[in-house]
């Protein structure tokens, strides 16, 4: 008997053809796997469709669709154990990549047909569920610059020129950071905290190793102070990202913790999974083990902190 899953497929998602795409879905699933499709709409959220998949007795959920579509899926099922199957078709593919799962139709197929499951953390933000990262200051404001209608004309190219735009209106803030031990205070152009980030993520990149399995969320800070340094601290994070080597800038810095509460002056936007949420204070706190995806197998990172050079530094011990 084959195995049956729940296929949750949006069908505005990305710039491709839906249609096309989700008849080479089926092609590809339906021989292994019994489906039973469902397409998300303006009055249907794909993360109800996935409550009501589990409420019918679904035993596997597979998302069809970009980061807000997947993410939505993932915060349903989180703490459940029942496997989501991510089958990416967005502008950015943040989520497939965050979590090192193929990006294209085939591939993700094969992935979820092998049947190979992995266990990976999340986190609540706010009392609202994240697989990914959130944003205060910088990203935020750019998040909110690319609207849907830019991304469907230009893509990513919609997230370079609101970061372009973003980077000419450069705003430093003033931050605490409360651990569990200690209180950091400090100025910052943008605060990024994450369970799991792409490459491409290049403001969660300081320690270039976020690992997404280990119950524990990476802080980075990038504390540029004009326009100009902005673009080279960017263009430093990105190079040794790809070199997989931490930034030793001194406007980057970067820590660790399974939980970390954070108010700014003046309050900042705060993306969430790539949906601006609202604005600062925000606690935010790992679940670890709170989803699991049909993956290959991956290759652990080691992750690193550093906070030395960033300016206005200040950092209390908790008794």
């Amino acid at each position: 008997m084959k195995p049956k899953a729940c296929l949750i497929f949006n069908p505005v998602a990305g710039q491709g053809n839906a249609e096309q795409d989700l008849a080479e879905i089926q092609s590809l699933l339906n021989p292994e796997i019994e489906l039973d499709v469902v397409i998300t709409t303006a009055e249907c959220e794909p993360g109800q469709l996935a409550k009501d998949a589990i409420a019918r007795g679904a035993t596997s959920i597979i998302a069809s669709g970009g980061d807000g579509t997947l993410s939505a899926v993932a915060a349903a099922l989180m703490s459940t154990s029942i496997p989501l199957g991510v089958i990416s078709r967005g502008t950015a593919n943040a989520f497939a990549n965050a979590l090192n799962l193929p990006t294209n139709i085939p591939k993700a197929c094969e992935s979820i047909v092998a049947g190979n499951t992995q266990v990976v953390d999340m986190a609540i933000c706010n009392d609202l569920p994240m697989v990914l990262l959130a944003g205060i200051g910088f990203e935020a404001e750019t998040v909110d610059l690319a609207d849907r209608d830019a991304k469907n004309r230009l893509g990513m190219l919609a997230y370079v020129l609101a970061g372009l735009k973003q980077v000419s209106s450069l705003n430093q803030f003033e931050v605490e950071i409360e651990l569990e031990d200690k209180i950091i205070a400090v100025s910052a152009a943008a605060i990024t905290i994450a369970n799991a980030a792409p490459a491409t993520s290049i403001l969660a990149q300081g320690s270039a190793g976020v690992v997404f399995d280990d119950g524990m969320l990476d802080l980075t800070i990038v504390a540029p102070s004009t326009p100009l340094i902005a673009i080279a601290t960017a263009f430093d994070l990105l190079s040794s990202t790809l070199r997989g080597m931490a930034s030793q800038r001194e406007e980057v810095g970067f820590l660790r913790s399974n939980k970390f509460k954070i108010t700014t002056t003046p309050p900042q936007k705060v993306v969430l999974d790539g949906e601006i949420i609202g604005m600062t204070p925000i606690e935010i706190e790992c679940i670890p083990g709170g989803l699991t995806v049909f993956a290959p197998q991956t290759e652990e990172l080691q992750p690193l902190e550093k906070l030395e050079g960033l300016p206005n530094l200040k950092i209390e011990i908790k008794d």
